[in-house]
């Protein structure tokens, strides 16, 4: 194609409308879009730093979620550890009631009148004394115990000072074992009952049934009570099981890493708690057997002790979540600081801009009257035709 000459002044005039619609083309596209810098070729300097500026606000955002699951984890185990105090605090209040409930104690006295009215005694004069527990009826730890007189022909009073000596040592099971004149009185323990036989002299009225029962008989209601507690501390059991979220509970010993930024090297490890009422959680035991008023006392400073671990758990948990809670905040206000960082970067001024348009459309207007004045000597040429 030939090349088509044009005046200088024609040439001048539409390279100006040239260059005045290329920034009508980007102010049209900033006005289109709201951004200035819209890739790389408007300014990479720019265009880059908000690139990574807003990539980093990107993988914040997306740890927020996590942070928001950890706050939510630690919210359930907090609900768990409500929920077993009020249950330990009611155990406490079963446990006192039980104490409460005292046993009936009976303290038999054998007459040996007998004993005392005959000859010396000796050692073929014995007394048996079986201690057996109330609540299963096992044997106590050295029942039965067998008291011999030490030598023959030993007096009376000299055989009932060996009968009590022989009980200076603790025997499981019986609190005391004394002479009030020639009645023998037997006190058992709490929770647990003695028989007494008798074999040579001492085999008199009184002893040859062989059963004298002594202590307390079963309370009932201490054995309801005991049901009850060991019902509660079940109870407990499931809710430390029942307190996870998403498959991590805190309160069976799952830990928790919270992530707060996107390298990974700012974080947050929780570590989980045996909740349960068991030896390596809460340390309070099955009760078996309530008949005896030490094992009521000890259940009773068993929940005593929980209660104490628990608000230990607890405080702890609190300041976790709080911790948490604070990171999320301030991991919600980088954001925006990052976000705010990349638009002042690329943002474009919108009323610039309109400006900007208005200006170059007066431009471009005045450029094609311009270039029509600069044709007219062309035009000047058709009128020899004419």
């Amino acid at each position: 194609m030939a090349e088509i000459s044009l005046t200088a002044s024609m040439r001048s005039n539409l390279l100006s409308l040239q260059n005045t619609q290329d920034l009508m083309d980007m102010t049209q596209e900033r006005l289109s879009t709201g951004k200035k810098v819209n890739s790389a070729i408007d300014n990479p300097s720019s265009y880059y730093t908000a690139q990574s500026l807003t990539n980093r606000a990107s993988d914040l955002n997306a740890l927020l979620d996590s942070m928001g699951q950890g706050i939510q984890t630690i919210q359930a185990a907090n609900e768990g550890i409500e929920t077993i105090t009020t249950f330990v605090q009611q155990a406490k209040a079963v446990a006192n009631s039980a104490f409460d409930n005292a046993l009936k104690i009976n303290v038999p006295k054998v007459d040996l009148s007998a004993v005392a009215k005959g000859n010396d005694v000796d050692t073929a004069d014995t007394l048996t004394f079986t201690i057996t527990k109330i609540s299963d009826g096992s044997a106590a730890v050295g029942s039965p115990k067998t008291v011999a007189v030490a030598t023959d022909n030993t007096t009376w009073e000299a055989a009932k000072t060996e009968i009590t000596n022989a009980f200076n040592t603790p025997v499981e099971g019986i609190k005391s074992v004394r002479f009030n004149g020639d009645e023998l009185v037997v006190e058992a323990a709490d929770g647990y009952r003695v028989s007494v036989v008798g074999a040579g002299k001492f085999d008199v009225e009184g002893l040859k049934t062989g059963d004298t029962p002594a202590g307390a008989e079963e309370n009932l209601t201490r054995t309801e009570l005991q049901e009850q507690f060991n019902e509660i501390l079940r109870q407990i059991d499931l809710v430390a099981k029942d307190s996870g979220y998403k498959g991590v509970n805190l309160l069976q010993e799952n830990d928790l890493t919270v992530v707060f930024n996107e390298d990974r090297s700012s974080d947050l490890f929780i570590e989980g708690v045996d909740a349960s009422s068991g030896p390596d959680g809460l340390k309070i035991a099955r009760v078996t057997d309530w008949q005896n008023n030490d094992n009521v006392e000890k259940s009773i400073t068993e929940t005593e002790n929980a209660i104490n671990t628990l608000r230990s758990m607890a405080s702890t948990f609190g300041n976790n979540y709080s911790i948490v809670q604070n990171r999320e905040d301030f991991t919600e206000n980088l954001i925006n600081v990052l976000e705010e960082g990349a638009d002042k970067l690329t943002l474009a001024d919108m009323n610039e801009e309109s400006a900007n348009m208005l200006a170059l459309q007066t431009r471009q207007q005045l450029a094609i009257n311009s270039l029509s004045l600069a044709s007219q000597a062309a035009q000047s040429v058709l009128s020899l035709f004419n």
